[in-house]
């Protein structure tokens, strides 16, 4: 089992707080911007010294009250990971390929310029062909649409844009019928102001749904606390007519629910064991590391506002009880049925996510991280070209140190991020060699891919013309906020290089007017990229990235070893040259990628190697620019 260790003091060494499995976390994260490896930290002059020592130094930086608020950080987590086991117990979610729809975006049925449940149901045999064994699906419940069905108006009714609940017991039917599952994503550190648990909470004081919230009093009338919303200004609503304020971390129609009442968790099992029920095969949960808040909501510290961009984080990414909030609900809600649970946790790391997906502790099954998405020192609104040597370095990293009784998840894409192909290299002679290249890594590589729609047709980001043609409410809030500090072209063209809608326009099925998608003009409108760029062309192209992908994803249900096999990399310490093998028993693959633009030494050949996959129909003497390439043995 996990070993608990003593409480964390000004007296601790730098080594002893690196130990701490939230402090080696954000250690590491810390160095990796400053461009250090850890044994910089862990040599004796710098390991051995303690806290005390370096916070008055750190103190001109970081302020008086750093280095307490680390302290309280860190203490909040005594266990640490067990050590790692040999045997990989199996799953179907590990030998599973996901896909994930976004379905405002993914198929218009009815001809209303949005995407629907019928679209999906249209598009299922296009999904078993492609080899798709889960599909998760974004938010369907019904919802006013200020995110997007991210704020959630009755989890138990479906929106009506996207159709009924007999539209939806259909859609599950379908896909169990091609023996698909589903997971649906679930939204629970907050709902929409207009759920009714909100509506009730406002309306009286006295409501027991006023503790479903954070409602706060202020003295001095503003904000209870200094916290910053992820969607631009302030974390609070204020509501004049009772002069209180209510947390919101995201937009200002979603607040943030309690789930310090044990009633609210009361709920969300019982919603969630509901939608089991009726068939439902697991859930993805947003940003479910985020609903255990710091006892009285303390104020956040200014340094870590400036290092993070969000003031107040440090008081609930990682809450004092997120894991007994976790384990109650996998055990009381997903337990029964034997259901699938993934849960997107931003800012946590390796360290953090052993104890949140171990089997033996009962939480999560597995979790988004996002720490790849990102080369250090970047965030995703800054313009710049994605390093695929980070993402080299991530991988070998996470596939060494994540033990056996934890799994990874596989991404790229998702509804919150741009293109990575776009982010790699916008150059178009390179565009199938990346988006081939990225397949091969994602699928060959230990954990369970998820692939985003759109991704395997190789979509790239759009060219909007203006900030009207953002959809976005992350995007639209920001942009309002930088033009207060810089031009409007100045402010757009930051917006573009991040913003979530690039990966929202509606999914390229044909070079028909609006892409296939639907007669109506849709929702967000894309570029002209679809004239070439869609399903109906490369399912026709032997050598497109579609049947590309579908070979991937072929070859990975054919062998185990590239589901369960060991990782063995090879030639690390070469620049832009990725090589690694999976072995299980007799069965060995090898994969060489080039990583770069430039044409590299191979060190892999055909005469000692059988050539089973390239992203170039014919093989040069060196390593072509993102070349990649499978090989059995």
């Amino acid at each position: 089992m996990n070993k608990e260790s003593s409480k964390l003091t000004m007296n601790s060494k730098i080594k002893e707080l690196y130990a701490n499995p939230i402090g080696k976390d954000v250690l590491s994260k810390i160095l990796l911007q400053m461009g250090k490896s850890e044994k910089w930290l862990l040599n004796p002059l710098v390991g051995n010294m303690q806290l005390k020592t370096i916070a008055p130094a750190a103190r001109k930086f970081l302020g008086g009250d750093f280095s307490q608020v680390l302290l309280d950080l860190l203490n909040s987590e005594m266990d640490r990971p067990a050590p790692d086991i040999h045997e990989i117990s199996k799953k179907w979610w590990k030998e599973a390929v996901f896909y994930q729809i976004y379905p405002r975006s993914f198929k218009d049925s009815n001809n209303d310029g949005i995407g629907d449940l019928g679209g999906i149901v249209e598009k299922l045999d296009y999904l078993k062909d492609l080899g798709i064994d889960a599909i998760w699906l974004s938010p369907i419940y019904d919802s006013p649409n200020d995110d997007n069905g991210y704020d959630i108006r009755n989890y138990k009714e479906i929106m009506e844009e996207f159709g009924t609940m007999s539209d939806f017991d259909y859609l599950l039917d379908e896909i169990h019928k091609r023996d698909m599952r589903l997971i649906m994503d679930l939204v629970v550190n907050h709902t929409s102001d207009e759920h009714p648990w909100f509506k009730k909470a406002l309306n009286d004081p006295t409501s027991k749904y006023r503790d479903y919230y954070f409602f706060k009093k202020s003295k001095d009338g503003n904000p209870p606390n200094n916290w910053t919303s992820f969607f631009s200004g302030s974390a609070w609503n204020h509501y004049p007519g009772e002069d209180v304020w209510a947390l919101h971390l995201f937009s200002k129609k979603q607040m943030d629910l309690n789930w310090d009442n044990p009633e609210v968790r009361q709920e969300v099992c019982d919603m969630v064991g509901w939608w089991l029920e009726k068939g439902v095969d697991g859930f993805r949960l947003d940003v479910i590391n985020y609903i255990s808040k710091a006892s009285n909501l303390p104020p956040g510290n200014e340094a870590i506002y400036q290092l993070m961009g969000y003031c107040g984080i440090e008081h609930y990414f990682y809450g004092p009880n997120l894991h007994k909030y976790l384990h109650q609900l996998k055990q009381e809600a997903f337990v029964p049925y034997d259901a699938f649970a993934v849960g997107e946790t931003p800012g946590v790391g390796m360290e953090m996510g052993k104890l949140l997906t171990a089997e033996y502790r009962g939480e999560l099954d597995m979790i988004f991280s996002f720490d790849h998405l990102e080369t250090p020192g970047k965030v995703r609104y800054d313009d710049y070209d994605y390093d695929l040597n980070y993402l080299k370095q991530y991988l070998i990293k996470w596939t060494r140190e994540y033990p056996n009784y934890c799994w990874m998840s596989l991404f790229y894409d998702n509804h919150d991020n741009p293109r990575m192909v776009s982010k790699v290299n916008e150059h178009p002679l390179y565009r199938d060699k990346i988006a081939k290249l990225l397949g091969v890594i994602q699928l060959t590589s230990k954990g369970t891919p998820f692939i985003y729609q759109g991704q395997e047709i190789g979509m790239v980001n759009q060219h909007f013309s203006s900030i009207s043609d953002l959809r976005d409410v992350e995007s639209l809030n920001m942009y309002q906020e930088l033009i207060e500090t810089m031009s409007e072209r100045d402010a757009f063209a930051k917006i573009l290089a991040g913003s979530r809608d690039h990966a929202r326009t509606p999914i390229q099925w044909s070079d028909e007017r609006h892409a296939g998608f639907s007669t109506a003009t849709p929702w967000i409108v894309g570029d002209d990229d679809y004239l070439i760029y869609n399903v109906e062309n490369q399912s026709q192209e032997d050598n497109s990235t579609l049947n590309f992908y579908k070979q991937l994803i072929q070859l990975r249900k054919q062998h185990q070893a590239l589901v369960y096999g060991e990782v063995e990399f090879l030639y690390e310490k070469r620049k832009d040259y990725f090589v690694y093998k999976r072995i299980l028993g007799e069965e060995i693959f090898t994969i060489e990628c080039n990583l770069g633009d430039e044409a590299v030494t191979r060190k892999v050949t055909a005469t000692k190697h059988q050539l089973l996959l390239s992203n170039y129909q014919k093989a040069k003497d060196r390593l072509q620019p993102y070349e990649a390439n499978v090989y059995f043995g």
